[in-house]
């Protein structure tokens, strides 16, 4: 039975039960089971009379908020493919991301009407675009009224595309993973298992819904389930732990800059969080210091899982059984992982760090369009190489030990250097830059450009930082900006960036 299956289900099961409560400042939303199905089925007959056929892209720049979770699920039920986008994109990545995936329509907050606008005349492949009023439901539900419910029948072909989350490219031009019904069914029975859903659960979802984590992990994860999402649109450390508290809510999800604002809200300790069965962390390690403050604070101890926007969730620790520190767990269910040699993909014995591979249903058929970063992606055998470095232990634990190819992860985002690289090369004062993660308590890593100025064009970091803030979605924006004499490269002029974390972070030697 597939995800979509299961929901159908669970709609005719728990028809009166609530599956979301979108919460705003102005009241809660309430949407039962049964109002989700009408909902998605006329929202997927107002994408038929708009021509959306199976295979068709359909870009999702929107808020967090309800049409959002129609618009996604009616795709997905058309056999379409669903292309969530963060709304902080600036006009010029949205354009990048809708030419590469040749998006036939596009969804976006009214808010962005002037500056998406420009660009819909140099997108050949768009054949729509629709602002959306997203700031009350009742907006959405009179924007397709006109629109009886679709009878279109559940998606057959598991493994047809249905979600393509783009990843930030080495190379700084992101790729488009393809995730299929198969790999999102796969994943969130394992899930289900691993974690022990229930239909009494109770999830609050503080996440963004544009990436893996807050869209399959949580949201999916939820109605999979038969159990309810508090949804609020946009994290708040003290408005969560009142909402868990009063709510009794049973699951959170959440990153390390999340759990530790958590712990530093005012009061925390004296909210009621018994009735809570479950707190995960994931998208970034977890540091040891906010283990034992999380525990210490609230009396329950994190879940640290692992996983990828090619993969969905790969490892976790238990839910019943070792939480053990500094430690991502043992493999899901119907998930291969092993340690590899970077090189030679040879198997590696346990305590040995070498590249975390991963096989199994759950892993993205590969990248758009892309067949030779598909290939590169994967083993002879089909293993995924992920990249990330780690180790396992003879009891099947996996310790992370590092990632590749100078990933970032800053509040539990993505961030690889190339793409911030390409933009501060655009600007005229900077000859050469390079950009790192530094260690921080907050973020996890921060953001850091390390610039060569050009020395006929004076510039200050902040004029860079507010350049970057034009050119960059939020969070890639650099948190800090050092202006240097020159970079340290190797013989063959590579900039060395180890060498220029080890001297930088945290080490002010520079000037500016």
């Amino acid at each position: 039975m597939t995800f979509l299956d299961k929901l159908a289900q669970n709609c005719r099961h728990y028809a009166d039960k609530p599956a979301l409560e979108f919460v705003t400042e102005h009241g809660v939303t309430a949407v039962s089971y049964r109002q989700l199905e009408q909902t998605v089925s006329q929202t997927m007959a107002f994408l038929q009379a708009n021509g959306v056929q199976r295979g068709d892209r359909i870009a999702l720049q929107l808020p967090k908020c309800l049409p959002f979770v129609y618009l996604h699920l009616a795709i997905m039920r058309l056999e379409a493919i669903s292309l969530p986008l963060n709304p902080g994109y600036p006009p010029h990545e949205l354009h990048y991301f809708l030419q590469d995936a040749a998006a036939s329509l596009l969804f976006a907050d009214n808010t962005a009407r002037n500056a998406i606008t420009p660009l819909l005349a140099d997108l050949p492949a768009l054949q729509g675009c629709f602002f959306l009023d997203t700031s009350n439901d009742a907006n959405f539900q009179a924007f397709i009224a006109a629109f009886p419910p679709a009878q279109a029948p559940m998606p057959q072909d598991s493994s047809a595309t249905c979600l393509m989350i783009y990843t930030s490219g080495t190379t700084g031009r992101p790729k488009g993973a393809e995730l299929t019904h198969g790999n999102l069914t796969a994943n969130l029975d394992a899930l289900h298992e691993a974690w022990g859903w229930r239909a009494d659960d109770i999830l609050l979802h503080v996440l963004p819904v544009f990436h893996v984590h807050g869209l399959i992990v949580a949201l999916h994860g939820a109605l999979n389930a038969g159990a309810t999402a508090v949804l609020h649109p946009t994290f708040d450390a003290e408005k969560t732990l009142q909402t868990l508290q009063d709510r009794r809510c049973t699951v959170l999800m959440g990153v390390p800059t999340i759990h530790r604002r958590l712990v530093g809200a005012p009061h925390a300790a004296a909210y009621n969080l018994r009735h809570m069965r479950l707190f995960t962390s994931g998208s970034d390690r977890l540091p040891d210091d906010l283990f034992h403050a999380f525990q210490a604070t609230f009396g329950h101890t994190l879940l640290e899982r692992y996983g990828m926007s090619e993969t969905g969730m790969i490892t976790s620790n238990p839910l019943h059984g070792e939480r053990r520190i500094g430690s991502v767990g043992l493999p899901l269910p119907g998930v291969a992982v092993r340690i590899a040699h970077p090189q030679t993909d040879e198997p590696l014995p346990d305590g040995a760090v070498g590249e975390v591979q991963v096989r199994g249903a759950n892993v993205c058929k590969g990248y758009w369009r892309q067949p030779d970063k598909t290939a590169v992606a994967f083993t002879p055998d089909g293993w995924l190489r992920t990249g990330d470095l780690g180790l396992r232990e003879p009891d099947g634990y996996f310790t992370l030990k590092g990632r590749s190819k100078d990933l970032i992860i800053s509040g539990g985002f993505n961030i690889y250097p190339p793409e911030v690289e390409l933009v501060l090369a655009d600007h005229p004062a900077v000859l050469a830059s390079a950009v790192i993660g530094c260690p921080d308590v907050e973020w996890g890593e921060m953001v850091t450009a390390v610039i060569v100025p050009r020395p006929d064009t004076p510039v200050t970091a902040e004029e860079i930082t507010a350049y970057c803030q034009r050119h960059l979605v939020g969070y890639k924006v650099p948190r800090r900006v050092l202006l240097v004499d020159s970079l340290p490269r190797n013989a063959l002029g590579k900039i060395q960036k180890a060498q220029l974390r080890s001297e930088l972070c945290g080490v002010n030697n520079v000037r500016g």
